[in-house]
Parts: C-alpha cells; sequence; structure tokens
C-alpha cells in the first residue's frame, strides 16, 4: 500500500475550501486502500472525531506563504517517506520532495486581488505557476476552472486535468433544525446571502439593490471578515458574524431566497446548498455559476438594474442538486486520480 499524505490546513476554516477539505477527506479515508497521513493545524479540531483511528493525523501549524512553510513542511513530508502527496488547494510547497496531485478551486487572485499584499500576489503566482506545473495530476472543480488554467498555463496541462466537483452535506436535505428567527433575532421572512465580502463577491450591490425595492424582506448577510465590516448598510440589513456551520442548513430552509451576487466562482457551492434546503436561488450569469445554477434558479447579468428588478420579483421554484454533486461520488473519483498519479498514468 501506498503512504499518502492529505494537506488539511484548511480544514479547520468554515470558508468554502474548509468545507471542501472536510467533506472529501472524510470519504476518502474509507473509500481507499492506501495509507494516509493527515496534516492538520491541530489534533483536536472537531471533524478528526470522524476520522477512522488508523489514519495518521499530524500538526503541521505552518502559515500559508510563510518561510516555515517552505522549509518545515518539505522536511516533514521528506521525515515521513511519502509516496504522493494530495493538496486540497495550489499551496504545495515551493520545494516539494515528493509528486503530488492538487485540486484548483479558481484563479479568483489572477482577476480580483481583493486586498491581498503585493508580496502575498507575488507569492500566489509563483506558488500556483510552480503547482501547476509540476503536479503529477490537477483537479478543478467545474468545467469553468479547468478552461481558465488551460487560458493562463497553456494546452500543455490539459491531458493532466480532471474535472471533479464538489458534493452538498446531507445536512442541508434534512428538515431545519433549528429557529434561527429566534436564535439570532432576524425576521420570519428574510433573504440571504452566505460567503465573505471581498471584491468579487460584490455584495455592496447587493444591499444596494435591496435598498431600492422596499417591500422585498430583509437582508440576511452571513459573512465576515474586515470587508464585510466596512459594508455600507441599511436599516433593513442584518450582518451575523462566526456563525457556526451547522447552523447554515436551518438558514438556507427557512429563507425567502438565496442571493449571490458575485462576479466570479470557480464553483459556488452555497448555490447547492440552497437548492438541496429547497431555497430558490437569485446569481449572476457568469463564470462557473451557469453549471450549478439548476433549471429554477433566476440568472440574471451582473448590473444594479436587472439585480433589482430581480428582487422586486423573487423566484418561488427551486430543485435539488444533481446526482454528481455528490461527496462520495467527488472521493471515488479523486481516489482514482490519486491512483492513477501514484502509477505515473496519464
Amino acid at each position: 500500500m501506498a503512504l499518502i499524505g492529505i494537506d488539511c490546513r484548511f480544514a479547520s476554516k468554515d470558508v468554502g475550501l474548509g468545507t471542501y477539505t472536510r467533506e472529501l477527506v472524510l470519504q476518502l479515508v474509507h473509500c481507499s486502500t492506501d495509507d494516509f497521513v493527515l496534516f492538520v493545524r491541530s489534533t483536536s479540531e472537531s471533524w478528526l472525531d470522524d476520522i477512522p483511528s488508523h489514519v495518521a493525523i499530524l500538526t503541521a501549524d505552518f502559515d500559508h506563504y510563510s518561510l516555515k512553510e517552505q522549509i518545515a513542511f518539505p522536511r516533514l513530508i521528506r521525515h515521513l517517506h511519502l509516496d504522493l502527496l494530495f493538496s486540497p488547494h495550489f499551496n504545495v510547497p515551493f520545494f516539494c520532495p515528493v509528486p503530488f496531485v492538487v485540486t484548483i478551486h479558481d484563479l479568483i487572485l489572477h482577476r480580483y486581488p481583493n486586498q491581498t499584499s503585493k508580496i502575498k500576489q507575488i507569492a500566489y503566482r509563483i506558488l500556483m505557476k510552480r503547482a501547476v506545473t509540476n503536479a503529477q495530476k490537477i483537479i478543478a472543480v467545474s468545467a469553468y476552472t479547468q478552461s481558465e488554467l488551460i487560458s493562463v498555463y497553456g494546452k500543455s496541462i490539459a491531458s493532466k486535468i480532471s474535472t471533479v466537483t464538489e458534493g452538498v452535506s446531507p445536512l442541508f436535505s434534512s428538515s431545519p433544525a433549528l429557529n434561527v428567527q429566534k436564535k439570532y433575532s432576524i425576521p420570519t421572512d428574510y433573504i440571504l446571502y452566505v460567503g465573505n465580502a471581498k471584491q468579487h463577491k460584490n455584495v455592496q450591490m447587493l444591499i444596494d439593490a435591496h435598498a431600492q425595492v422596499s417591500d422585498a424582506p430583509d437582508l440576511v448577510l452571513i459573512s465576515g471578515g474586515s470587508e464585510a465590516r466596512k459594508l455600507r448598510l441599511h436599516e433593513r440589513v442584518h450582518l451575523l458574524q462566526n456563525i457556526p456551520y451547522s447552523d447554515l442548513p436551518s438558514f438556507y430552509a427557512s429563507a425567502t431566497c438565496f442571493v449571490t451576487p458575485s462576479l466570479y466562482e470557480g464553483f459556488c457551492l452555497p448555490i447547492l446548498e440552497a437548492r438541496a434546503s429547497g431555497c430558490p436561488v437569485i446569481a449572476m450569469n457568469v463564470t462557473a455559476i451557469p453549471e450549478v445554477a439548476g433549471p429554477h434558479t433566476k440568472l440574471i447579468e451582473p448590473n444594479l438594474q436587472d439585480l433589482t428588478q430581480a428582487l422586486q420579483n423573487i423566484p418561488t421554484k427551486t430543485s435539488g442538486p444533481e446526482e454528481q454533486y455528490c461527496w462520495e461520488y467527488a472521493a471515488t473519483t479523486t481516489n482514482a486520480i490519486l491512483t492513477s498519479a501514484l502509477h505515473g498514468q496519464n
């Protein structure tokens, strides 16, 4: 059996990358016959309770883009004599001592630097190019991300890219277990947004459009970070921060509609979470969003006028995610890609 290391340093975060890492790894360690070592920030992270006892879990508390990541992490990998490293993101050490497979979720920082420092932007481009060029295999989470990779890095990498979509946790298709209106002091009827407030998320446009529709339900923003604190809110907007992931299904299930005004997505898992929860969706007709939108999502052009009109005519129908959006399927497909990389197969 081979020994595969998985970089799970993002798994403790409630953002999309954390969800992807937790959900995929929990399935992957059950469907593979190989041995795994999970690299985590802390061995006390609650999601690790569901990892089988035979899987090794090691602390690798190295900050991304840090010198420690570039020096201590490769040393640890070399010491363990890994056969392969799987990174569910592009942050592979520049001098990774073993073959590796990466998942690329998007090229957002190529398009929207947001508030990322110049030094981190340079580090991002260096590490991304190195990861894409040197990876044995590349997993793209959507057809759009695959096309972006080929557009930026050339057709020479096309043969080693596979598209493996994300899945939706069964939590989002169960009945709401929580009265979020009571717990968080929000109205009975509300429009929901879930995500960060970085530049490409376009959240201020949603707030401005909502302000123009006086009879629309209140707007609930589940967001965080410095960008969220800088948003210009009005009296019918409720900003909720640090919401537990376990409460999200009840927010979706109780919402009148979910809206994402995002201008760029490599996948957009919240749309699938909303659909699984029976929540109608309004989204921009851009990037990877049409791939996950489904038949009833109201897709609009990315401008204030169209968004305002959509809020005046909120959709009432939705449909559950298609069968391919399943973490078990994603893990099985990913496992086949890892096996192929171990044997040097195309």
